[in-house]
């Protein structure tokens, strides 16, 4: 290195370089805090009745409802056997409580039962939130 080209430091210098990184980080303490007040004042805002009258937004949308019977696992070639009056075996006993299902997700299950010539279900066991939320993470 040539020492000519080099131009010297005077404690002048250093005293500003360290005087502006204070004021760098004093800057940066404060811009948290203002952030966090901003953050603060929003979530202020939210209330129950508010939370209440924004559910109204999503009451109208579809979801398709199912309740599972049973499963079975069949041959393709005993499939194709079957035709009217075939009767296919579930993994379902009799009596035992029916899968309620909303856009394949469990939320409860039930009894079949029949109201006016129609089939339903009875709930008898609704999950809990924390149980589907368990489930989700699986």
């Amino acid at each position: 290195m040539d020492d000519n080209n080099e131009t010297p430091i005077s404690e002048d210098d250093w005293g500003a370089a360290i005087a502006e990184q204070e004021r760098a980080d004093a800057a940066a303490a404060a811009a948290p805090a203002a952030g966090a007040s901003l953050f603060k004042e929003f979530s202020t805002k939210g209330t129950q009745t508010e939370t209440h009258n924004d559910i109204d937004f999503i009451l109208d949308i579809p979801v398709q409802l199912t309740v599972e019977l049973g499963r079975t696992k069949i041959a393709i070639k005993n499939l194709l056997q079957l035709a009217q009056g075939s009767v296919v075996e579930l993994d379902g006993l009799a009596g035992e409580p029916m899968d309620v299902l909303v856009n394949g997700c469990l939320i409860a299950q039930g009894e079949v039962v029949v109201v006016n010539d129609k089939f339903g279900i009875r709930l008898t066991d609704i999950v809990t939130p924390a149980e589907r939320i368990r489930k989700l993470n699986k």
